[in-house]
Parts: structure tokens; C-alpha cells; sequence
């Protein structure tokens, strides 16, 4: 016997459901109106599926608004206008607000926390865009500033007790209360340049392969189950990395006055904050990059590049809220548009309240 499927979807055509709320007047004289159901708020208006395709398409396919309208009309035979498009984003993000909150407290008390910051573009001004992400959570931030303003604003940093780990911009120092771990892969790119700049230098290859050979016995130590790097791999890596700046910084000595150059600069960044930078190899718990924050940033650049800048700070504090709740439930295995829906008929999908990622 020979078998043969064919996997394919029914026409899709969108349904009407007409509510008629009787009015009746009793012997008194009293006259009595149903309730309309939950949700139905006016004559005439599109439901949760249709509201929750929107945001999916506009927030999650990064599809610009009048491409969205026309999608929806073209699969459903809806014909809803760019206006409708874009004013579902506003009540989407106050629905899933409750859960964006609950992510708040739990980045709050992750172990690990990484954070990062992006331009963004809103009518042609420049923005900052700042991210608190864990492999379950993303949480963003829209501010004008980029500096601690816009980070204690936040209100990630100021209340995190656990490790950040980020790419030593020096504003997320003033939250010292934390430990912090910084960017190998930064680290890495920053040495590779100093190597172009300065061919004839052996110090930033020995830099390097010193960062990776740790990062590699970290991942075996990780795999093998060890709570630990053993000593005797991870020691004389340290001491390759140390000796290596020290050959750096002689061979750039400080120049008179208070601007160095930019490989002086980060030679001086990796001696002060060694034991930051080699966290990951003394914490196993601790990963090697800021990798996490860059990739929930990129949505955020795929948009600009697709759908061109917001045209106001509310519209991208809408679309950042559904962005980060969107986020986290994929995250979690769950389906966009099947949590989307859910929020839109008021009952937002919640992240356990259990987690606490390493």
C-alpha cells in the first residue's frame, strides 16, 4: 500500500456574530436591556482573532501597517483600514501590561541578568532602547537618554542583587550592588582590532586565545558536569591573559595629558576589571557573551529596516510592550498569536512565577 497526504488549510473567510440585546419594558413601566457579551463594545467592530492577527503581523513579522491590511484582506476578507491597524496596538499593549509587570519582578531576581542599549529612531530623533533579558524574559525600555536616567528608570539595576552581565558600558557601573561580568565576545572584536592596528604585537593573539581556550573549558566543564574549571587548565590561562596585558600596557605606555589611545584604553579596561572579565571561567553559571541582549535587541533593527521609524514615542512604547511580552512567551514554547488572544479577551499568559535562571 502506498500512502499520500496532503496538508493543506480550509478557506479562511471571516465570520460575523451579530448580538441582538433585547429591550422589554416590565407592568411598572421599567425598561430592561441585556448585557452585551464581554468584549462587545460597540455596533460594528473587528474581535480578539482578528486583533491579535494585527498585532502579530505589525509587531512580530515586522509587516508595515497598510501591507498588514492588506494581508488580513486578502487571506480573510475582512477589509479592516490602517487606522484600525495601527489603534490595535494601544489596548493590545494595556492588555498584556499585568504580565509585563510579573516579567519586571522576575528579572528583578534572576540569577543572571543581561542588559544592553540600541539607538532607535521616532520621527527622525534619535532614541535609546534598553533591554533586561534572561533566556526565558525580555523586558524593554524607551527613553530619550541613553545614560542612568533612562537605566534607574527602568527599574531593572537598581533592585538587582544578582550577576549582569553587559558590554562594560561604564553607566551600568553606578549599580554596584550587582556583580558584574563582562562581554567576551566585545572583548574578543575589541582585541582583534588592536591586533589590525598593531600587527607586529604579540600580546592581543595571546589575549585571545586565552579567552577562548577558557571559554571552550567552560563549556566542557558545563557538559562533563563539573562545578568548576580545573585548576589546571584554568590557571595557566589566567596567567597567559594577565601576562598578555602586561606586554600590552608596557609596550603602550600612557601618553602625557588624560587622552589615550584606544588600545591603551582597553588595556587599562582589561587589567582594572580582570576579574570581570574572566567571571565566566570562575562561574560556570555566567556565559561568555552578552549574546541574549543583542539577539532581543535585533527585532527592534529589523523593524526600523522593514517598517521605517515609529512615528511616536507612545506608538513604540506600544509596540516595545507587545514586543516583550511576545517575546517571553516564545521563550517559553508557547504560540504568538494563541497568547496574544488570550490577553486581548482579558486572561494574559504569565511566565511562572518559579523562575530563576542561572
Amino acid at each position: 500500500m502506498v500512502c499520500r497526504q496532503v496538508h493543506d488549510i480550509p478557506p479562511i473567510t471571516a465570520r460575523v456574530v451579530e448580538h441582538r440585546l433585547h429591550r422589554l419594558r416590565c407592568r411598572c413601566g421599567h425598561r430592561t436591556r441585556a448585557e452585551a457579551p464581554a468584549g462587545v463594545a460597540a455596533s460594528a467592530m473587528y474581535g480578539p482573532n482578528l486583533r491579535a492577527l494585527a498585532a502579530y503581523l505589525v509587531v512580530y513579522q515586522h509587516v508595515p501597517v497598510a501591507r498588514a491590511a492588506e494581508l488580513i484582506a486578502d487571506v480573510t476578507g475582512a477589509r479592516p483600514s490602517t487606522g484600525w491597524i495601527t489603534s490595535v496596538l494601544a489596548p493590545t499593549a494595556a492588555a498584556v501590561a499585568p504580565t509585563n509587570a510579573v516579567i519586571l519582578e522576575l528579572l528583578r531576581a534572576a540569577a543572571v541578568l543581561h542588559v544592553d542599549e540600541t539607538s532607535s529612531n521616532i520621527t527622525g530623533i534619535r532614541w535609546w532602547l534598553h533591554v533586561a533579558a534572561t533566556p526565558l524574559l525580555t523586558a524593554y525600555h524607551l527613553h530619550r537618554s541613553r545614560g542612568r536616567v533612562a537605566v534607574t528608570e527602568f527599574d531593572v539595576l537598581p533592585q538587582f542583587r544578582g550577576t549582569v552581565v553587559h558590554d562594560s558600558l561604564s553607566l551600568y557601573d553606578a549599580y554596584d550592588q550587582a556583580r558584574h561580568g563582562l562581554c567576551g565576545a566585545h572583548l574578543v572584536r575589541e582585541l582583534t582590532a588592536a591586533a589590525e592596528a598593531h600587527p607586529k604585537k604579540v600580546w592581543p593573539a595571546q589575549a585571545i586565545r586565552a579567552l577562548q581556550q577558557l571559554n571552550i573549558a567552560a563549556h566542557h566543564a558545563r557538559e562533563q558536569g563539573q562545578p568548576r574549571i580545573p585548576p589546571e587548565i584554568a590557571d595557566p590561562l589566567h596567567r597567559s591573559f594577565r601576562h598578555a596585558v602586561i606586554v600590552g600596557l608596557a609596550e603602550h605606555p600612557r601618553r602625557p595629558g588624560a587622552r589615550q589611545s584606544v588600545t591603551r584604553n582597553l588595556l587599562q579596561r582589561l587589567a582594572a576589571r580582570f576579574e570581570q572579565v574572566v567571571l565566566f571561567a570562575r562561574d560556570l553559571t555566567v556565559p561568555f557573551t552578552n549574546n541574549q541582549a543583542e539577539r532581543d535587541l535585533r527585532p527592534t533593527k529589523t523593524q526600523l529596516k522593514i517598517s521605517g521609524c515609529h512615528r511616536s514615542a507612545d506608538t513604540a512604547r506600544a509596540w516595545l510592550a507587545i514586543r516583550g511580552y511576545i517575546s517571553t512567551a516564545r521563550k517559553h514554547g508557547h504560540n504568538v498569536l494563541d497568547t496574544l488572544r488570550d490577553a486581548i479577551t482579558g486572561n494574559p499568559w504569565m511566565p511562572p512565577q518559579a523562575i530563576m535562571q542561572p
